[in-house]
């Protein structure tokens, strides 16, 4: 016989998925922000190495 009213555990479910979700999101924000800023290091370090070979 099912319970009535509310299931037990769909808001905990819930509430872990968007944890979840958030986490992950703010991951593969980091790693992105994390290359951009290596690309633009790296730029900068190949335009100084080709002013000084000028």
């Amino acid at each position: 016989m099912p319970k009535k009213g509310k299931a037990k555990n769909t808001v905990n479910k819930a509430k872990h998925k968007r944890l979840m979700k958030q986490k992950e999101n703010k991951l593969r924000e980091e790693k992105q922000r994390t290359k951009e800023r290596l690309k633009a290091i790296i730029k900068k370090a190949n335009e100084q190495n080709q002013e000084e070979n000028k």
